[in-house]
């Protein structure tokens, strides 16, 4: 069996909607991505579409080192490695490709993260906020069992994923992205 591997990536940015979400969920990382690979240049999740408007939301392809996250000075991430089967994998990026391609027609669940926070699911068609995007492709994949629905998942519900790795957790701006890569490479 060729296993392969995935990356969960947790964020604190320090914006706005970040701090907001601390302050009522007391989660420290509020943003939650998807990567296949370890140079976190592409990875996926919901989020800012325009990273100078808050409100301009939808499917996005992040860089670790660009946008939102290049612009907090003080943006803390966790890093998981997940070891996945090759089926599982390409499951995953099938979902995702599916995303990216429908892509204009997909939105920020604003109201959805209300719902998760008081534990009444506010799903809509076409809208997703972060966790509720990753734990439904992790989940339709085979790589994420979990007793709650996707729209009802927190980022800190996440961590219980199995065959995690943390990989690195600390500062962005005290890891260049050549360090970071090899921070748990030896």
């Amino acid at each position: 069996m060729n296993n392969q591997y995935i990356y969960l990536i947790f964020t604190k940015t320090g914006t706005w909607l970040s701090r907001l979400i601390g302050v009522f969920s007391n989660i420290k990382y509020a943003h939650a991505s998807i990567s296949f690979d370890n140079s976190f240049t592409r990875m996926y999740s919901f989020g800012r579409t325009n990273p100078d408007n808050p409100f301009s939301g939808g499917f996005v392809e992040e860089n670790l080192y660009e946008g939102v996250y290049k612009r907090s000075a003080s943006c803390e991430c966790m890093i998981y490695r997940i070891e996945v089967t090759a089926e599982q994998y390409s499951t995953l990026q099938q979902l995702i490709e599916q995303f990216a391609a429908c892509k204009e027609q997909l939105r920020y669940n604003f109201l959805g993260l209300f719902g998760a926070l008081f534990n009444k699911p506010l799903g809509r068609k076409n809208y997703y906020f972060c966790s509720q995007f990753v734990s439904e492709v992790l989940m339709k994949s085979n790589i994420f069992r979990y007793d709650k629905s996707p729209e009802l998942i927190k980022t800190d519900e996440l961590y219980d994923i199995e065959n995690k790795e943390i990989i690195y957790e600390g500062f962005l701006m005290k890891k260049n992205p050549t360090t970071l890569l090899h921070a748990f490479e030896g």
